[in-house]
């Protein structure tokens, strides 16, 4: 029996890898999605979302996501 994550079936190419960024705060949850090529579209959304006051992300909030949008390797240890 074989673990870990499942393979696509023979000649079906992954075309790249997506990253995955979850933020769980109070009741509200917060996913993103996105490749390596969309990372500084993600930090500025971000910071949009931080900047308007009817989106539960706080200017902290930003800084932690963003540190963990540019410096992956960080986040994982």
């Amino acid at each position: 029996m074989r673990s870990g994550p499942p393979h696509p079936p023979a000649g079906i190419r992954v075309p790249r890898e997506l990253n995955v960024l979850a933020l769980f705060k109070g009741d509200e949850k917060f996913l993103f999605v996105y490749d390596d090529d969309s990372r500084d579209a993600l930090v500025d959304d971000i910071r949009h979302q931080a900047a308007d006051p009817a989106v539960g992300i706080s200017w902290f909030d930003a800084a932690v996501l963003t540190e963990r949008v540019r410096n992956p390797a960080v986040a994982e240890l």
